[in-house]
């Protein structure tokens, strides 16, 4: 095998793991861990986007780099740069990926700040249109769709507890003794800055009775149950499963382990 990854390498490499034609797909990379590819990271999105052609859509989950600083300080929020689909950075804890994709020509994002998504391809209008600003991980969603149109979930080189569609999962879960987390940002509402309240499930800490890293548990469970697949893009371990079977089989994960809690 050559030491540097080509885009005909790497598309090999996608449809030996399953990637298909047609295929929507949300996509997480780890990109060091693909090794050297000639022509640099976008070769990556070159090769996903040949496997897919033009009817696949591609996707990316951005979250945003929130000016925090402004929520402790009053005399900043005059001045704190609101969340606008279409300029705010990808948060920078998900990698350079997702913001490789967002600025790539042709790209769309959807509205709702934290939960954005980004997507290229057949259907990203359809994907990213209309993404709820309260519970953005709920079933009309980026990723709700992609559950409803059984799109798949790519971890390139990423740790299993990085796959974002979970979040959607503990979202659907009966959860006991949940509460929601509100929140207030600065969002671009024509052409102003406006001081939004959010109201979501709390995505940064597991519920009560589940370990901190249980996603990456759910993703191994999973594939040792013989469904989805395993292989290497480059040099970097690779998962791909199906949206519409990961997703329910994390939520009677999730509602088992805390329904044996409760009891």
């Amino acid at each position: 095998m050559s030491d540097i990854a080509t885009r005909r390498s790497l598309r090999a490499d996608l449809e030996a793991l399953g990637l298909e034609p047609g295929d929507a797909v949300l996509a997480h990379a780890a990109l060091r861990k693909v090794g050297p590819i000639l022509g640099g990271p976008d070769t990556l999105i070159d090769a996903i986007l040949d496997v897919i052609g033009p009817k696949g859509t591609l996707l990316g989950y951005c979250d945003w780099q929130m000016p925090e600083e402004a929520l402790a300080r009053p005399d900043l929020r005059e001045e704190a740069p609101p969340f606008d689909p279409a300029t705010s950075r990808s948060m920078r804890e998900n990698g350079s990926f997702p913001e490789l994709l967002r600025t790539r020509p042709g790209t769309v994002r959807s509205a709702n700040p934290g939960a954005s998504c980004t997507a290229l391809g057949g259907r990203a209008e359809w994907f990213v249109a209309d993404h709820p600003l309260d519970y953005g991980y709920g079933p009309d969603s980026p990723f709700g769709k992609l559950v409803a149109t059984g799109g798949k979930t790519l971890l390139i080189g990423a740790p299993r507890d990085t796959m974002t569609l979970l979040h959607h999962a503990e979202q659907m879960a009966d959860i006991p003794n949940r509460r929601p987390i509100h929140f207030e940002a600065p969002i671009l509402v024509d052409g102003r800055t406006v001081w939004r309240w959010f109201e979501e499930f709390d995505t940064a800490t597991p519920p009560a009775g589940l370990p901190e890293d249980y996603f990456g548990t759910i993703v191994s469970d999973f594939l040792d149950s013989g469904r989805g697949r395993t292989g290497s893009i480059g040099l970097a371990p690779s998962v791909l499963v199906r949206a519409d079977e990961i997703v329910p089989f994390a939520v009677d994960w999730i509602e088992s382990r805390l329904g044996a809690e409760q009891r």
